[in-house]
């Protein structure tokens, strides 16, 4: 059990690394490319996604639509986010906007669908905590019609591409809105990890995985796993080691425009997941290659740059026990 002398140092060292984090913090004029207070183009032609394994999603997205329809909005498409119409849509250019109905995890899938096409996003929260969604299901009515009005800001939000690199040729790249995990297999016992940013060693771990994660997917895998929470319109890597051991075991910022390997080293088996998704099996030596994205997911926001503090402090509050990781 922790003493209340390590887990209040470890307490502050966790503000500390967020602090830090936070120095290049949105002000009035600064990072204008990253948050737009200005009135922006009216959105019109609409397409609502809704997670079909919430059994209010439906209903809600309907009558969502109808709403938005009295007020001459055009509904391009409705359906669940795993639809191929949905997909057609965007790549089409059909849609001025994309609402999404679910949590976290379908914020996740619609940022993969539409950052190519720039299709800008707002979600509706029907999930748990929902730390992405920008809506709670009572304040729709009140918050949707500015859509159609130009009032919302444009939050461009970092994104970064995975390179499965083996014999120095590339087997796959990935997008990654979250983080990507290098971690181990089947076998329940920790691999080696080499590490270099920008070509040169950084750190070798004896770990159960590496994170390599977006301002965004600090607050996810990344924070669970001990690590510092970087504000949503900073363009950083976190770095940050999942149970090391007799290694380092503190998260690591990496500078705008770095690019990291990460290097497995192991006689059994290895894979990475790109937000959660498959994993992929890895094989001695392989690297996985992390860098910026040219693609950023574009989120809508009705409030001011601190609501992000504001839910955090109470996402914090619901889960103390991350405060406590280290």
């Amino acid at each position: 059990m922790k003493s209340a002398a390590l887990m209040s140092s470890q307490l502050d060292a966790r503000a500390a690394a967020t602090a830090i984090a936070a120095t290049s913090v949105y002000k009035p004029g600064h990072n204008d490319h990253i948050i737009n207070n200005k009135m922006n183009k009216p959105l019109k032609q609409i397409g609502i996604a809704y997670n079909s394994q919430t059994s209010a999603a439906y209903p809600l997205s309907e009558e969502i639509g109808h709403f938005l329809e009295r007020l001459d909005a055009q509904i391009v498409v409705l359906c669940p986010i795993q639809e191929k119409t949905l997909r057609n849509c965007i790549t089409e250019n059909s849609l001025d906007a994309l609402i999404i109905l679910g949590g976290d995890g379908t914020m996740l899938r619609a940022s993969h669908l539409c950052a190519a096409a720039e299709v800008p996003i707002v979600g509706i929260n029907l999930g748990n905590f929902g730390f992405l969604m920008e809506l709670q299901p009572n304040e729709w009515k009140d918050m949707l019609p500015r859509l159609l009005e130009g009032d919302y800001r444009l939050e461009m939000r970092m994104l970064l591409r995975a390179e499965h690199i083996r014999s120095d040729k590339a087997l796959s790249s990935s997008l990654v809105v979250n983080e990507v995990v290098v971690c181990r297999g089947q076998h329940v016992r920790p691999i080696r990890l080499e590490t270099e940013v920008d070509g040169a060693h950084m750190a070798s771990y004896v770990a159960d995985g590496v994170i390599a994660a977006t301002p965004t997917g600090s607050t996810a895998y990344a924070l669970a796993a001990g690590g510092a929470i970087l504000p949503p319109e900073l363009r950083n890597i976190i770095i940050v080691p999942v149970a090391p051991h007799l290694s380092p075991d503190q998260s690591i910022i990496l500078s705008e425009g770095a690019v990291v390997d990460i290097r497995v080293s192991t006689t059994h088996q290895a894979v990475f997941s790109v937000d959660g998704h498959m994993p992929v099996i890895m094989e001695n030596g392989d690297f996985v290659r992390v860098k910026s994205s040219e693609l950023n997911s574009r989120y809508i926001r009705f409030r001011g740059p601190g609501y992000f503090y504001r839910n955090l402090n109470r996402y914090l509050e619901q889960n103390p026990a991350l405060l406590g990781a280290s």
